[in-house]
């Protein structure tokens, strides 16, 4: 087992092997993603994430790895757990800083304990547990697994924990063929409101560009990154991300990337950035933000215009990010997301086991409740 405190110290072709051997995998676990994070200061020991990839290797071969973190906080994970913190402080304990299995700032679901068979990530995962058993810490949480690793983390006996997103699926066997025929499915409420929301954009003379990989020039990133701080700004909370780390994608993986920029009268208003995953299909709505206010300007930037090209280029499956039961409006259904949790107390732990079962029982509820709000024609 190796513990590697810098992600430029991993090689970097045999972690992207291992990526790629994965169905579920996206592009937000390639190692180029993750030492971006790391090179931009983004997501860094001063940050309050200090990198600790787990490696476990046979002689030279890469059997397992994992994008591990020391926390001294829970900002930028998506599954809050400030409650358990103030619990364990409350009764003494000390809860930071705990080990982390995530990709910083992503809540998007995909493996996190990368592996070449069951059994070489069972071995990570005891070496997991071994290290944060050997360096005193309060807990281990692995964030938005696959059911590779959703399997492996149950066997170990992790607690599971679930959280809802809402993702847009094309139609199977049949690809919708434009827009039109998608919006056309949805009950007509639904449809009209859609149609209605479009409607008050143009209306308002915006218009839109759409740039891809390396037409996605320095003057876009800088707008891109504006966009972001605005937003984040306009929520009272500090951007997680420096503009050099979006300088770092449009270097590494441009490919990556595809940008929809709003004009009104020739001048860039707003945008929302996607993250593409050509060889599965798959798309992932990033970032946003407008810089000045059009009425739906939200829902036609970050759903409406990445819906329309996912039809038009073929990509099965669009997710929207985290939270959001608006999105069902716009087509995009729950999906259940899982991660996983390990506590070092055993008296803790049973307190926390107790807390997971009746928030289960709610959003089991929760999950049948939207069903019942589906917003296609049945």
């Amino acid at each position: 087992m190796l513990v590697i405190d810098d992600p430029a110290n991993v090689d970097r072709e045999a972690w992207n092997a291992l990526v790629d051997a994965s169905p579920q995998a996206s592009p937000f676990m390639r190692h180029e993603y993750l030492l971006a994070m790391h090179r931009s200061a983004s997501a860094i020991p001063d940050t309050g994430w200090a990198p600790q990839f787990l490696c476990v290797q046979q002689g030279a071969t890469l059997l397992a790895a994992c994008p591990l973190y020391l926390k001294s906080h829970s900002y930028g994970e998506y599954v809050f757990d400030w409650a358990w913190a103030d619990a364990w402080e409350r009764a003494g304990g000390r809860y930071y800083p705990k080990l982390l299995c995530a990709v910083p700032f992503t809540p998007v679901p995909g493996p996190r304990l990368l592996a070449r068979d069951d059994a070489a990530r069972v071995l990570m995962l005891q070496a997991m547990e071994q290290y944060a058993a050997q360096g005193g810490l309060s807990s281990a949480h692995v964030l938005f697994i696959d059911e590779a690793d959703r399997a492996a983390l149950r066997r170990q006996g992790w607690m599971e924990r679930s959280t809802v997103q809402f993702h847009w699926v094309n139609r199977e066997p049949l690809p919708y063929a434009d827009f039109a025929e998608f919006a056309a499915g949805l009950q007509r409420d639904k449809r009209r409101k859609m149609l209605q929301e479009r409607r008050y954009v143009r209306e308002a003379g915006v218009t839109f560009e759409t740039r891809h990989g390396k037409q996605i020039g320095e003057a876009d990133w800088d707008f891109v990154h504006r966009c972001y701080c605005h937003t984040y700004r306009a929520h009272h909370s500090t951007p997680y991300l420096t503009r050099e780390f979006f300088a770092q994608m449009a270097a590494t993986m441009p490919e990556h990337w595809l940008l929809f920029i709003a004009r009104r009268e020739g001048r860039a208003i707003g945008c929302s950035l996607v993250a593409l995953d050509p060889a599965r299909g798959n798309a992932f709505g990033r970032y946003w933000g407008a810089i000045e206010p059009v009425n739906c300007l939200h829902f036609e930037a970050c759903y409406y215009q990445p819906l329309e090209w996912c039809i038009a280029n073929g990509y099965l499956r669009f997710e929207g990010g985290a939270q959001g039961e608006h999105k069902m409006a716009r087509g995009l259904m729950p999906v259940r997301t899982w991660s996983a949790h390990w506590l070092a107390d055993t008296r803790f732990a049973g307190a926390v086991r107790r807390y997971l079962e009746r928030e289960e029982a709610g959003i089991a509820t929760y999950v049948n409740e939207l069903a019942e709000r589906n917003p296609f024609k049945v």
